[in-house]
């Protein structure tokens, strides 16, 4: 028998329970994994409230991110094996498949070679977070050395993968905070600056700090009517990125006679990850600097499988700097 988190209806931590369930084989083009770790991701707490763009078809498992072992493959599968050490991508809706268990069954496409030095706990912490801040930092071009880029809500697991992708490109990471708690971690994780939103004026501080010039990028992932804020503080032709939905009010476009010349648009990185070329280029560059170490995630607490629920109220609180892992312990389950 294997584990596996399953809820049977919408609400909060509490409708998750694990489950003991038969461990069944992969299907063509898709294999099993014995899973050692898990990264948890905002995406899963919106999925279970309800609000993700995904519907759960119930009794529904979730999770997007794992990194174990594979213990079997499925018919049609090329370049993987029985035994390979792999990561798990988002590249799959959660209605579909999951990763909160012992032994999963993920499509081959969406899983990923893990280097040998990189332990699960690390593994599970990079793919989301780096991929989707590889896409409008890496992939598009659109920053540039020299580039100042505004990270919002930076101490997330996106936040600080971006901090370090614009370090190592040569920008300059100005992150914010809602409060000062977080303002030295942040400092300490690489911002170049960071502005604490509670107490200091976004804009203001952007052209103080940018020369009058402001960002080449906004990397926003709260939405709302904040864009508007934000967009005063990007220079002439720059670029709003928003990848993410926190504030749940109507989001404008800002307004084009009030601003200067602003290319705005959102992102996720299903935009990578559905993308087999574009998935490869991502998957090199960032096990590239996982190998080199100018890629190093950062892990804020550890759970054990048995703690989900705990874990994912850890996550709402909204008090975490850097990624919440699961880790798996193993007992006998058997094919």
């Amino acid at each position: 028998m294997a584990k596996l988190v399953q809820f049977d209806r919408l609400g909060g931590p509490e409708v998750l329970t694990l489950n003991d369930v038969e461990v069944v084989a992969p299907g063509a083009g898709e294999v099993r994994l014995r899973v050692d770790a898990i990264g948890l991701n905002r995406a899963e707490i919106m999925y279970r409230d309800g609000v993700y763009f995904d519907q759960p078809v119930f009794p529904s498992t979730l999770g997007y991110e794992a990194a174990g072992v594979i213990e079997a493959v499925g018919e049609g599968v090329d370049g993987l094996a029985e035994g390979d050490a792999v990561s798990v991508v988002p590249a799959f809706l959660q209605s579909r498949y999951g990763t909160y268990g012992t032994h999963v069954v993920v499509p081959a496409s969406a899983v990923v070679p893990r280097p040998a030095h990189v332990e699960p706990a690390q593994a599970a912490a990079v793919w989301m977070a780096y991929i989707t801040a590889y896409g409008p930092l890496i992939e598009s071009g659109k920053v540039r050395p020299g580039d100042h880029v505004l990270i919002a809500a930076a101490s997330s697991s996106v936040g600080l993968a971006a901090i370090q992708l614009a370090n190592h490109m040569g920008a300059i990471p100005i992150a914010t905070t809602r409060g000062a708690g977080k303002k030295q971690r942040l400092l300490d994780a690489g911002a170049a600056h960071v502005i604490v939103t509670d107490d200091e004026d976004i804009p203001a501080r952007i052209k103080e700090i940018t020369g009058g010039e402001g960002v080449r990028l906004a990397f926003d992932p709260i939405a709302g009517p904040g864009v508007e804020t934000l967009a005063l503080g990007i220079a002439p032709d720059g670029f709003l990125v928003v990848y993410g939905a926190l504030d749940p009010r109507p989001t404008p476009l800002p307004n084009a006679q009030s601003y200067p010349a602003l290319n705005s648009s959102t992102y996720t990185l299903f935009e990578i990850t559905m993308n087999p070329e574009r998935l490869r280029r991502a998957v090199a560059f960032v096990n590239a600097g996982l190998t080199s170490g100018a890629i190093s995630p950062v892990v804020d607490r550890v759970f054990d499988l048995t703690e989900i629920a705990e874990a994912h109220r850890y996550m709402a609180a909204n008090g975490q700097v850097g990624k919440i892992v699961i880790t798996v312990t193993h007992g006998d389950a058997t094919a």
